[in-house]
């Protein structure tokens, strides 16, 4: 008995001594083909649901695992075959809420999977979506020049745009826009942005409306796109960064000018907000930076800075921030040591910059964390702050909201 217990406590040791968990996959479905690489999209690699560093490795028993350092504590994740059309679902066709797991606080992590979405038979069902009918799809395959891609783009109309043929709207970009209007397309949960904007149109507190222009993400390329700057923080994956000037080139050198000639907006900066959570934050701010005379309000929830921080403060001394623009930050100040930290010296260095306090929306909610559900309930008060109609005198520009 006394063997056991020193056995028992000395594996507990090792194991608090290497600092490592298993995620172990025992149970996958019969239409799995075999040769298909199970990889863990989660937190801790920006939810890329093809990192090769991330993959299952085959057992000998016909298992699957991964070794994450204990160090990243509480996560959370889902399995891919490789990209978010091949997620896992359950058995019932729907789709399964973001696994979890503390890390520090087990040794190994049991998984199974019911289904995959792309599948026949028990993953046939398609989810449904909860897009509003004022969502459109722009373009399935919109060409992306810079970066030699294709990618879906949706657009949101406000209720009364057919209805006003002479009036003029703002413009808000947003990235991951898989996450934007609609469940069904989503792989950590929607925003909500849609229903949110009819919302406070309803109770009065969106005197103009906006156009909504949602991005996807290059799913595998997410990474690469709204990063500017190859990453060492990411440098043990294949998707480091380093495209960033040229995703932000597309924005302001090809897709708002074809938004801008087919659809009626207000095509200055005023007027022409952009946002995104997350690395979506972090390019949001950089394309802010880099086009100041395109992009004039910016929405950054959750950014995440840590992944080239210094880079972008060099950056920002030769490309400073416009002092017209508009800045809402916002996170959870548990969400990680340095985002709250990070996100208060951007603050700081726009002020120092010449951006007025008055334009400068700074929280940091108790509550806040690295999800879906806390970016869409901050929304609201960011859309407010960001696209708010232009004031003159202390009053409410009337011909530029009716014109």
């Amino acid at each position: 008995m006394k063997k056991r217990l020193l056995a028992g406590v000395l594996l507990v040791g090792i194991g608090a001594a290497q600092a490592q968990a298993v995620l172990r996959l025992t149970k996958l479905p019969a239409t799995t083909p075999a040769v298909d690489t199970i990889f863990v999209a989660g937190s801790f690699n920006n939810w890329n649901p093809h990192s090769k560093a991330h993959a299952l490795a085959k057992n000998p028993d016909g298992s699957r695992q991964l070794i994450l350092p204990a160090v990243l504590g509480e996560v959370e994740f889902k399995l891919t075959r490789g990209s978010w059309q091949t997620a896992e679902i359950d058995a019932n066709n729907r789709p399964l809420p973001n696994r979890r797991a503390n890390l520090s606080a087990t040794l190994q992590v049991e998984l199974r999977v019911a289904a995959w979405e792309d599948q026949s038979g028990a993953g046939a069902s398609l989810k449904k979506s909860t897009a509003s009918a004022q969502v459109h799809v722009l373009a399935r395959d919109f060409t992306m020049p810079q970066l030699g891609r294709t990618r879906r783009v949706l657009v949101y109309l406000p209720a009364d745009y057919a209805r006003k043929p002479t009036r003029r709207y703002p413009v808000l970009y947003l990235h991951d826009g898989q996450n934007v209007f609609d469940e069904a397309t989503s792989y950590s949960g929607e925003w909500g942005i849609d229903e949110t904007l009819d919302r406070l149109r309803a109770a009065g507190q969106d005197a103009t409306g906006s156009i909504v222009i949602a991005i996807d993400n290059g799913q595998q390329f997410r990474s690469d796109e709204y990063i500017p700057w190859r990453s060492e923080g990411l440098k043990d994956q294949p998707h480091q960064g380093g495209q960033g000037a040229q995703y932000a080139d597309f924005l302001a050198q090809t897709l708002k000018p074809w938004v801008d000639a087919h659809y009626r907006t207000r095509p200055d900066a005023a007027h022409t907000g952009i946002a995104g959570s997350s690395l979506g934050g972090l390019i949001s701010v950089y394309a802010a930076l880099k086009y100041p005379r395109v992009f004039g309000e910016v929405g950054a929830f959750s950014p995440a800075f840590w992944v080239c921080n210094d880079s972008l403060r060099a950056f920002a001394r030769k490309h400073p921030a416009a002092r017209t623009a508009r800045f809402y930050f916002v996170c959870g100040p548990k969400e990680s040591e340095t985002m709250l930290p990070l996100m208060a010296q951007w603050r700081d260095e726009l002020r120092a910059e010449g951006v007025p306090a008055a334009n400068i929306s700074f929280h940091a909610p108790a509550t806040g964390e690295h999800k879906e559900w806390f970016w869409r309930r901050e929304f609201p008060a960011a859309y407010r702050f960001l696209m708010r109609p232009p004031v003159t005198g202390g009053k409410l520009n009337k011909q530029m909201v009716t014109k």
